[in-house]
């Protein structure tokens, strides 16, 4: 195909959300919810692209796709497995998909009919690739080499079982000669590079890095409606949780691209659902779905993660943790995954969606010192100017204190004023935490550190089930000044 069309879709950051969901969506000054997305919707449209011209249509995903909802995270992972391979998919990344641990990445890897690609994880011992790093595949004449870049995080922010005995880079210095040798020893016309690094990485990477033709970008949750053209690369990233399909058709001359087309796809209720994929969605789901629909409590407060210095989702999950713990105060990582819940009912499939890895809740001693320290690196994970020292989803969650901060200042220098209790926080003082995982408080801060004998889960429960109405409105923990 030196002359023609090849047509890339792309699916990132689904979070195993396999079934149609709500969704947040901008409306002017307004926030509304609507029914999108299903494997099965998103399986019709790559299927009937593929069957109109099976030699020229590329499905990739970007990662963060067999964890985040109850039937993947209890199967580890398995669930997910059938789905995908009757969706279409070509190759994809990986990130929370390492959640379960690299042994069973490894065994779910191998049941996929399509390959998890990565250059930048690898063996500790023997120092080789852990995943496949690249292929190379031939669409109506073009060789078309896709280069996966898993995320670079998994050993540096998230819990330690994620990455035993493995390593993570950014792949930026791997990936120059590994697009050199494609285009030389492989013939590659075209380099696509499925990437999890983030929006603001992918970037970067595309102004270092000469020879990315087109980069499939993930981990950030963007909704970019039009690509992003950096250098010669061009960039797209399609939103999360399934609700969005990215396609990118590419208009090929002499081997080389001439123009380009883009949608941003919203999977709305009305795209058909393919029968093969929907019924392995219900096969998924059905053994669940009775105990996923018990109520717990009614909640006023939409509960919403789609803000980046609060959110209502969890300022309800860190208001049941305190109150459990009987702590001063609680810290909850800024997880980006959590389609929304409108104000109602709250049932147990809700409860595993605002927190699907389930932790224990914990309790610690912290400084004044230690919170002033840990709120500042929060918030340089979050806003570094040098995207390469972002690390991690939104600003660190956090009740029981009011922070005020500068977003344009360095590193170290951001934060203006913190208040405990409506009192300025004295830094030599001990203050009593609660919080969940080391992504939420680092080892390196507190003291006193021990688990409860109570998940995440079953704190969400008790505090619904104590009160008739509960409500999660935003309080100004976190505020931009």
């Amino acid at each position: 195909m030196t002359d023609g069309k090849l047509t890339i879709f792309q699916m990132n950051d689904s979070h195993a959300y396999i079934e149609e969901h709500n969704e947040f969506f901008w409306h002017g000054d307004k926030a509304e919810y609507h029914t999108v997305g299903g494997f099965s919707r998103i399986g019709h449209l790559i299927k009937e692209a593929k069957d109109e011209r099976p030699d020229s249509v590329l499905a990739l995903d970007c990662g963060d796709t067999i964890h985040g909802t109850y039937p993947a995270v209890i199967t580890q992972g398995e669930a997910v497995v059938p789905i995908l391979n009757a969706m279409g998919f070509d190759a994809m990344t990986a990130h929370w998909e390492f959640a379960y641990g690299p042994k069973q990445l490894k065994h779910v890897s191998q049941k996929l009919n399509f390959p998890i690609l990565g250059i930048n994880c690898y063996d500790r011992k023997t120092r080789q690739p852990f995943l496949d790093p690249y292929i190379i595949k031939e669409m109506d004449g073009l060789n078309v080499a896709i280069v996966g870049l898993a995320s670079n995080i998994v050993d540096k922010t998230m819990p330690s079982s994620f990455s035993e005995g493995l390593r993570f880079t950014l792949g930026r210095f791997e990936l120059p000669s590994i697009i050199g040798r494609l285009r030389k020893d492989g013939k590659a016309d075209l380099v696509i590079l499925i990437s999890h690094l983030g929006f603001p990485q992918d970037m970067k990477i595309a102004e270092e890095v000469v020879g990315i033709d087109v980069l499939l970008s993930g981990h950030t949750h963007n909704r970019l409606s039009h690509p992003v053209n950096v250098k010669d690369t061009i960039i797209i990233q399609s939103g999360c949780h399934g609700s969005f399909l990215g396609r990118l058709d590419l208009n090929m001359v002499r081997g080389r691209i001439r123009s380009y087309d883009h949608r941003l796809i919203t999977v709305t209720t009305d795209i058909p659902q393919d029968e093969e994929i929907d019924g392995l969605v219900q096969e998924a789901v059905a053994p669940y779905r009775g105990q996923l629909s018990e109520e717990f409590g009614h909640c006023s407060t939409t509960l919403n993660r789609n803000t980046v210095l609060e959110a209502t989702m969890d300022n309800l999950l860190l208001q049941a943790v305190r109150e459990a713990a009987g702590t001063q105060m609680a810290f909850s990582n800024g997880w980006r995954y959590g389609v929304p819940v409108p104000p109602g009912k709250v049932t147990l499939n809700d409860l595993w969606n605002i927190v699907p890895t389930n932790p224990p809740v914990s309790t610690i001693d912290l400084t004044g010192k230690d919170i002033w320290d840990l709120m500042e690196d929060s918030l340089d994970r979050t806003f570094a100017r040098n995207p390469f020292d972002q690390q991690g989803g939104y600003v660190k969650r956090c009740i029981g204190l009011n922070v005020y901060f500068k977003v344009e200042n360095p590193r170290g220098y951001r934060i203006q004023d913190i208040f405990v209790g409506g009192e300025h926080i004295d830094l030599n003082r001990t203050y009593s935490a609660a919080f969940m995982t080391t992504q939420a408080i680092p080892l390196a801060y507190g003291m006193k550190r021990r688990d409860l004998e109570i998940t995440a889960i079953e704190t969400l429960k008790g505090y619904l089930l104590s009160k008739e109405l509960v409500s999660a409105e935003l309080t100004g923990t976190v505020v931009a000044v």
